[in-house]
């Protein structure tokens, strides 16, 4: 399937024009505590000169009285304000997340409580790091469908809470945020997105859950427990695996969407490492500068990364009508995919 494309007078192509997501509006909340690298060094065997050496990361935000439903709360209502529209309007939340307060409700069912848009339907969907672009695509899908106006999509994270701590290959790595997008039903390009999962390749990143666990082991084998039900990531072949499969993932893409690497704006890529983004950009033959990165304040925030990126870039005005923005996430599953943004003036 591609893009459907219309020929004018002058022999022109053209995109055409059907009912799709517009994003109306953006919001971002990061954690309280900002912990820098120097604070990090005082507990794990590491440096500032170290991390930033390896990963781009200066600090990261740290969660102290903030939840994933909290956190996404706070996003979601800066972003009604910059849609300036009301909470009863949204017909649909999804909130892309892998670290929630319970299993049920749904974070998606709290943010719907606390922001009062009693008129949602509400689910959480868990993708891991590129969560936060398969929520979108699946927003997209209920939009295009007629089913919602529109729709407020989250990625709220809280990492602080499955990282070990004693692990500084791991640990340095990851921060808490939230990050929220309110999109509109409305006439704009359409494109085609692309989704991908590999589950041979789940070790390679892994979060067991506490549930799976029953309170007799956990009595008899506390330090196994705790252990057990952390992040575990094979770092070099994460590595690999981003390196190659995220610009694979964006040249199909743009062949999907008779697309040109010229016309592309911006590629907001997952916030993982700089060395990844930079690989990336190598790899395709384009400019660093279009490819933006916040590494530095936010550190890995998972699914929240690309929202909480896309909303710094709106609040400085860096998006113009008409610009053409990928967004391309990768992660645990494994999971990795990209969708086309048209950025439209509000």
């Amino acid at each position: 399937m591609q893009r459907a494309e219309l020929v004018n007078c002058n022999g022109k192509k053209e995109q055409r024009m059907d009912m799709t997501g517009t994003i109306i509006g953006t919001g971002a909340c990061a954690a309280s505590h900002v912990m820098e690298n120097d604070e990090l060094a005082q507990f794990v065997d590491t440096s500032d000169a170290w991390i930033t050496e390896r990963t781009g990361i200066k600090r990261r935000h740290i969660a102290e009285n903030e939840t994933v439903s909290s956190l996404a709360v706070c996003a979601a209502k800066k972003a009604l304000l910059d849609a300036k529209i009301l909470a009863d309007e949204i017909g649909l939340i999804i909130v892309s997340t892998m670290t929630p307060e319970s299993i049920m409700p749904s974070t998606a069912c709290l943010v719907q409580a606390e922001i009062g848009a009693s008129n949602a339907l509400c689910f959480d969907l868990n993708a891991a790091c590129s969560g936060f672009v398969s929520a979108f695509v699946t927003a997209r899908t209920y939009l295009e469908s007629k089913i919602v106006r529109y729709a407020l999509v989250i990625g709220s994270e809280v990492l602080s809470n499955v990282v070990d701590w004693q692990d500084r290959g791991s640990c340095i790595l990851f921060g808490d945020g939230a990050g929220a997008v309110i999109l509109e039903a409305s006439k704009n390009d359409s494109w085609v997105p692309v989704l991908h999962a590999d589950g041979r390749q789940s070790q390679a990143l892994t979060l067991k859950s506490r549930h799976d666990a029953n309170w007799l082991f956990e009595k008899e084998h506390p330090d196994l427990f705790k252990r057990d039900y952390f992040i575990s990531m094979d770092g070099r072949a994460i590595f690999q695996f981003a390196v190659r499969k995220v610009p694979e993932v964006i040249d199909e893409l743009l062949e999907k969407n008779n697309l040109k690497k010229e016309e592309i704006a911006y590629y907001l890529l997952h916030q993982a490492n700089r060395r990844i983004v930079e690989a990336a950009a190598k790899r395709m033959d384009q400019p660093i500068e279009k490819f933006p990165m916040n590494l530095d304040e936010y550190g890995n925030t998972s699914s929240a990364s690309i929202p909480i990126l896309l909303d710094e870039m709106n609040q400085k005005k860096l998006l113009h009508d008409g610009d053409k923005i990928i967004i391309a996430g990768f992660g645990g599953g494994l999971t990795w995919g990209a969708d086309v943004i048209t950025w439209r003036k509000k």
